[in-house]
């Protein structure tokens, strides 16, 4: 079964909601210049098979380690232009490393050999103006190029009219999804009706 991370969430009364639905991966993201940027303290109980993750992009080790205290965060997406030597340094800080990388059709897959000591997952999204949440579906063929032994998340305009392509989508290390922007019913409002319905077509 795939998994399933939902990122961009703030308000705690729909974050106790989407617990409902038991998402594997529940994100907030720490990026002063995103609209889903979190300040204020999750005022929810999470349910220990429910890892928080947060997003940071080109943020300093000690910002990062900030927020893995004060949040109990499970795990960090680094969603900049981090190296593999300052994965190596957040992965010391005993969580799991989820590298985000835009995908395009000049992408060098063979970069991302140096990071494979460092993360449990990629996770490839669309390449656009900001550094995510750009709703933009990027080529999915562009994959068949990636030949290394860390999994994968697919993210970058998924939406529920997807799930037939999400299903047909086959590569061996290919384990999950990531939504955002398109299941918005307003910035970081999520619509748990229709990621209900989503999860459960998609899972059926």
């Amino acid at each position: 079964m795939l998994l399933l991370k939902v990122c961009g969430m703030k308000d705690n009364s729909n974050i106790a909601e989407l617990i409902q639905l038991q998402p594997d991966f529940i994100g907030f993201i720490f990026h002063e210049k995103s609209p889903r940027n979190v300040v204020d303290h999750i005022e929810v109980n999470f349910p220990s098979n429910i890892k928080k993750v947060g997003v940071f992009v080109n943020e300093s080790e000690e910002f990062i380690h900030s927020k893995i205290i004060s949040f109990k965060l499970n795990s960090a997406q680094l969603h900049g232009n981090e190296s593999p030597e300052f994965c190596q340094k957040i992965k010391d800080l005993g969580v799991d490393i989820i590298k985000a990388f835009n995908i395009h059709p000049e992408f060098d897959f063979k970069q991302l050999k140096a990071y494979e000591p460092y993360c449990d997952y990629f996770l490839f999204d669309a390449f656009g103006k900001k550094a995510g949440g750009n709703g933009i579906v990027f080529n999915w063929e562009l994959l068949n190029q990636y030949s290394e032994n860390i999994p994968f998340l697919l993210s970058g305009g998924i939406d529920e009219t997807m799930v037939d392509q999400i299903k047909i989508f086959k590569h061996s290390q290919f384990v999950g999804i990531d939504i955002n922007s398109k299941f918005e019913t307003a910035n970081c409002y999520k619509n748990i009706t229709n990621i209900k319905l989503f999860k459960d077509e998609l899972f059926s």
